[in-house]
Formats: C-alpha cells, structure tokens, sequence
C-alpha cells in the first residue's frame, strides 16, 4: 500500500508544482491522475520515487517513508517501485531480452551487469514476462526495430522484472494511436489485477481514464480538486478540474471514433475472407 501525507513540492523559483496531496492507494488498485499541463501529475509521480525531491511531506510504501531516506537506501527501496515512462527510456541498441533484464540491475553485483550474465531465474522471468506481453518472437530484436506500441510493452516488461510492489506509469498512450493505447491500458489494467499489484498511471485521455481506471484523481495547479469513481467523473467534475470544456462532445467523438475503427476491423475480415 502507498500513503501520500501531505506531499507538497515548491521549486526555487517560488513555484509551487503540488500543495498538500493526500492519498492512499491500497494493493491491486488502478489509480488515474488526470488534468490540464501544468497540473502536477508528473511532479507527483517523481516524488514517489524521489527523482524530483519533496519539499515537505511523507510517501510511505510498506511501512518505509521514502521521503529524507540517504542515497544507499534509497537506491534498494527504489528496486520496489517499477517505471514505466512516456518514451519508453529503452536503451535502443540492446535487444529487447537486454532491456527487459536491465529490470534486474539493481538485484544483480556490478560485474554481471556488465557482462551481462544475468542469474538464470532471471533470464527465466524476462522470458515468461516477454510472453506475458506478447513479445517472445522478438526477444533477439533490437529494441529500435519495434514499433512504439510494442516499445512500451518492452517498458512494461522491465518493470515488472523488477517483482515491484508499486507501478509508476507516466503517460503510457501519449504518444500511441488510439486502438494501440486501449490494447497497452487492457495489458496494464489485466497485470496489475492478476498480481494485486497497485498502479498510479499518468493519463492524459479522460475516456480511456475512465474506461480502464478504479479510481481517478483530478489535479489542477497541484491541488486534489477530484477524486472518486469513474462514474463520479460528470461534465461538472471535469470543469472543476480543466475549466469550461464541451464535454459531452468530446465523449460522442471519442465513440465515433471507436465505431469507425470497429466498422473498419470488420470490413477488413470480410475481405480476407
């Protein structure tokens, strides 16, 4: 379980990027962080595992305050919380195994990462992870010969060779189309509930939020101004949480879209036929 008390970060500039956030995310639950540029969800994400410090504030994973631990600490409490980031952060001229085994490094003494001589359970868990992703075909591929959808399968792959306790997701569909982004939210939302593992995803997109998240959380100009339910997501939510918008607009588009490419999924089975 992960328990934010009081997070609050202001830069040296004077901005303030998050003020007083409050939350707690129990095992196996899908949380969504959404609202406008600027709002925090990034910031938020980075304090968890301290790569922005916190101004003030507690992040407690376990029973383990992340927030004033020293670096050595650090480092082995950071082995229990997976990243998953926007572009991927592969390493583009190993192999998708290597980069799936690079999950481990932080289990691993210096010179096997080096060599890259990986203990064989290891090896064993990158293979079982890579199918679970549906890329054991591309095992040997190096990773800069994937298409993105794929490279982010790859991402989630190494993160979860980590066996973390926590998933950290920045904006896993920003730069995927639409039918990609659905399949990469339905292979994250099914892993996370399969291992009762708890996920705070990053998502731009209000209707995949809904569609894939358990709860949402809506940030504007770093404050908690939503939180509840999908269902509990109503055009007045929204507007608290990015100002005036055509929600339900937005909401009819996005089904036309889904029913175009649905009408032409089937049109393409016919003529294979």
């Amino acid at each position: 379980m992960l328990t934010l008390e009081g997070l609050s970060k202001t830069y040296k500039t004077g901005d303030t990027a998050l003020s007083d956030v409050s939350l707690v995310v129990p095992k196996g639950q899908i949380l969504g962080l959404i609202g406008p540029s600027g709002a925090g969800k990034s910031t938020l994400i980075r304090c968890i595992n301290r790569l922005v410090e916190p101004t003030k504030g507690k992040v407690v994973l376990g029973d383990v305050n992340l927030v004033g631990l020293g670096k050595r600490e650090l480092r082995r409490q950071r082995r229990r919380i997976g990243m998953i980031f926007q572009e991927y952060a592969l390493v583009e001229r190993l192999t998708v195994m290597e980069n799936v085994l690079s999950g481990r490094l932080g289990y691993v003494p210096f010179w096997r990462s080096y060599l890259r001589k990986f203990p064989k359970s290891d090896i064993q868990r990158a293979y079982q992870l890579l199918d679970r992703v549906g890329l054991l075909e591309h095992a040997s591929k190096r990773a800069d010969a994937l298409s993105g959808g794929q490279r982010q399968r790859v991402g989630i792959a190494r993160a979860l060779a980590q066996n973390p306790e926590l998933l950290l997701v920045d904006e896993p569909t920003a730069s995927l189309d639409p039918k990609t982004s659905r399949q990469i939210m339905r292979l994250l939302t099914e892993i996370c509930q399969e291992t009762n593992l708890p996920a705070i995803v990053n998502i731009h997109d209000v209707p995949l939020a809904q569609q894939f998240m358990q709860r949402i959380v809506g940030l504007r100009a770093g404050r908690v101004v939503f939180e509840g339910t999908p269902d509990e997501l109503t055009q007045n939510a929204l507007t608290t949480i990015y100002g005036e918008e055509d929600w339900n607009a937005m909401r009819q588009g996005d089904q036309e879209q889904a029913e175009a490419e649905a009408d032409a999924k089937a049109r393409m089975a016919v003529l294979s036929l």
